[in-house]
């Protein structure tokens, strides 16, 4: 089984059952990392297998914290060895930092887990913020005010968006300069 396989066998036994909507929300998410496979290049099947895995922190099977970014990225680490790569982008994807900070888990966050490289941060916040819960494309704006309105302006996730909000409209924009670029006008935005 390769890698890519084993992530989308992994999210699916946490997602599929509890957590359909995630479930396909994470599908969603990885067909727009394979879109950015023309400026991703050989790192296309790394960002595929975080993309899938993102979210699988909420899964009730592992969740401990509370805080998804966390619980998932320990779980990759500590009972599935995947690798680190994977492993970091699940635990920063969508300016996790930000939102760790409001639940008192910033430092925890930061000492455990390194940032990756800012174009894959960005290739994987892109990848998520771009896509709706059910998994269609949206654009980042209506991704933000769908998160605002379904969990609340004043709730912990609501004021995190709202600060966040910001850095996922320009990450969004430097990827999809990245994808002009390079030639990839065909691909959805």
């Amino acid at each position: 089984m390769n890698f890519t396989d084993r992530a989308y066998g992994l999210a699916e036994s946490l997602l599929s059952e509890p957590l359909p909507r995630r479930w396909s929300h994470s599908l969603g998410v990885a067909e727009r990392a394979r879109s950015l496979q023309p400026i991703l290049g050989d790192d296309a099947v790394l960002m595929e297998a975080a993309a899938v895995l993102h979210d699988i922190g909420y899964s009730p099977r592992i969740a401990s914290t509370g805080f998804h970014p966390l619980d998932g990225a320990r779980f990759l680490r500590d009972q599935e060895a995947v690798d680190e790569r994977v492993v970091r982008l699940v635990a920063h994807h969508s300016c996790a930092l930000l939102e760790a900070e409001e639940r008192g888990l910033r430092e925890e966050l930061e000492t455990e887990f390194e940032l990756e490289r800012p174009e894959l941060v960005d290739a994987l916040l892109f990848c998520d913020m771009t896509t709706t819960p059910d998994g269609g494309c949206t654009s980042s704006a209506a991704r933000v005010a769908e998160i605002v309105n379904r969990y609340g302006p004043d709730t912990i996730v609501g004021r995190f968006i709202q600060r966040a909000a910001p850095e996922i409209h320009a990450a969004v924009q430097r990827v999809e300069g990245r994808l002009h670029e390079a030639g990839a006008v065909g691909q959805p935005m």
